[in-house]
């Protein structure tokens, strides 16, 4: 049997295995994941931002895919409801500003602390319904629109992430937790035949027969294919962002307010960050903006080290933007978060299968029945483009042509 072996159980991983379980046997599917708690890094701590047409050429077809399959499940399975699928404005707010400033957007806004938001073409915004009420304005702020009507939508990432993965387990997909794979191994004709896996609760040891490996596992991929092909000369450009993030709840955001949809407001703040502000189902706003590239990966996500120096202008930003006072007296804290984003230099995700000379002495099946493949990278976006990465990544996998074009996305 063809038996898929997926390394990553974040948003991009169970989305693949979600696709792929449409078309093939459930019990052919394996998730690993080493992680105690699921969904603990950027999977399960991200805005949950959902953007149509906010990407660069080589990105806008998967992007345009993806939001159409969001929108797709979330009508068929309650998504308002499950996840908090809702439709989203996006507003630029510039405290200050004179009419006619603009900043350049670069492929390095995210390192550089810029925002996603800028060079968008953006319109001056009268209409109420656009500007969110729990904005803090004051006299001279220019409040600018940056969509267009149903071109963005706002998610809670975490319950999409676990409606995926309940959706898989359900239908027979295998889920290894906590685990990790500790080697791979090959047949008498040196082809891809077996995945060693260790249960890290137990420590015992799992040959699990496979012939295809996908690597998700986001800021982590370099570290798991170093493990699994040491003999090879590639290093993945995968590399780490780390992002600290913030969610509250205020007065001026609750059930009554949702009618008119959720909002996200990218600004400037005086941090030397670009805080961006997002609206989400259930009475919560979620605040961010503020990347730390000096911050190390850790060996796993549950021992990240939240920086409470970040967390500190976090709220800063919170009280200048969404304060009614002048402190957080009516503003409710629920969560902290430190994610780590895989990115690269290019700034788009890899969605590839693996040349057989970057897996060192290892070989794979050829045609559609073996490979090692690669879908990583995909830095702020890995929510709004995860179901369209998952379909794909699902189709080349099962040797079916995908259904966007995702040769600039290679290696």
């Amino acid at each position: 049997m063809n038996t898929t072996v997926i390394l990553g159980t974040g948003i991009i991983g169970v989305s693949t295995a979600y696709y792929l379980s449409q078309a093939q046997p459930p019990s052919s599917i394996h998730l690993v994941e080493p992680s105690p708690v699921l969904f603990a890094s950027a999977s399960g701590f991200a805005a949950g931002f959902l953007a149509k047409d906010w990407f660069s050429p080589s990105v806008a077809a998967v992007g345009a895919l993806s939001f159409e399959e969001h929108s797709r499940l979330a009508e068929e399975f309650d998504g308002r409801e499950k996840w908090g699928y809702m439709k989203s404005s996006g507003v630029s707010y510039t405290a200050g500003r004179r009419d006619g400033e603009t900043k350049a957007r670069g492929d390095d806004w995210l390192r550089g602390g810029g925002s996603r938001a800028d060079g968008l073409e953006v319109s001056n915004v009268s209409s109420e319904g656009y500007v969110p009420r729990w904005l803090r304005r004051s006299e001279g702020d220019v409040v600018e629109s940056i969509s267009e009507e149903g071109s963005t939508a706002q998610i809670n990432p975490l319950r999409l992430c676990q409606f995926l993965s309940k959706t898989c387990v359900d239908r027979g997909v295998q889920l290894h937790h906590p685990a990790k794979a500790i080697s791979v191994h090959s047949d008498n004709r040196n082809e891809l035949s077996s995945i060693r896996i260790l249960n890290t609760d137990t420590q015992t040891e799992t040959d699990v027969p496979c012939t295809k490996i996908l690597i998700a596992a986001g800021a982590w991929s370099s570290r798991v294919f170093e493990t699994l092909f040491p003999n090879s000369d590639m290093k993945l450009p995968i590399s780490s962002l780390a992002g600290h993030s913030l969610v509250v709840r205020s007065p001026r955001w609750s059930k009554e307010h949702e009618g008119k949809g959720c909002h996200a407001v990218f600004t400037a703040g005086e941090d030397g960050y670009s805080p961006e502000i997002f609206s989400r189902i259930g009475g919560e706003i979620y605040v961010a903006g503020l990347n730390d590239a000096s911050l190390a990966l850790p060996s796993l996500p549950t021992e990240s080290k939240i920086e409470e120096k970040s967390i500190k202008i976090l709220k800063e930003t919170a009280k200048q933007l969404l304060g009614e006072k002048e402190d957080l007296d009516d503003l409710e804290v629920l969560k902290t978060g430190l994610c780590f984003r895989p990115v690269t230099h290019k700034g788009t995700p890899i969605l590839v299968k693996l040349p057989e000379k970057s897996l060192g002495s290892i070989e794979t099946r050829g045609g559609d029945e073996g490979g090692v493949w690669l879908a990583a990278g995909h830095g702020p976006w890995g929510i709004s483009l995860s179901l369209g990465s998952g379909k794909v990544m699902a189709e080349m996998i099962q040797g079916r042509p995908p259904s966007v074009n995702v040769t600039e996305l290679g290696l």
